[in-house]
């Protein structure tokens, strides 16, 4: 079947790495990406992956972004506590 297809610039640079690499025609290309991509989502079962751990100061659970807020809360919380035993 022949067709035109209009790719983006950075898929246009991938084809043109892959043609480079595998010393392959431009045709044999688009069609081995195309059967990949394709064979890849038809996948019953994915690949696992691996995930690398770090050591750190946070507990688990913990969103270290909003601790400020945490700490406004507390403060609040605090204050309406006070102001409650006082009256």
């Amino acid at each position: 079947m022949r067709t035109t297809v209009t790719l983006d610039p950075d898929t246009a640079d991938l084809l043109r790495r892959e043609i480079a690499r595998s010393h392959v025609s431009f045709k044999q290309a688009i069609n081995d990406a195309i059967r990949r991509g394709i064979a890849g989502t038809q996948r019953g079962k994915p690949e696992a992956a691996s995930v690398l751990g770090f050591r750190s100061d946070y507990r688990s659970g913990v969103d270290r972004l909003r601790l400020q807020q945490l700490a406004d809360d507390m403060e609040t919380d605090a204050a309406l506590a006070r102001t409650a035993r006082l009256e």
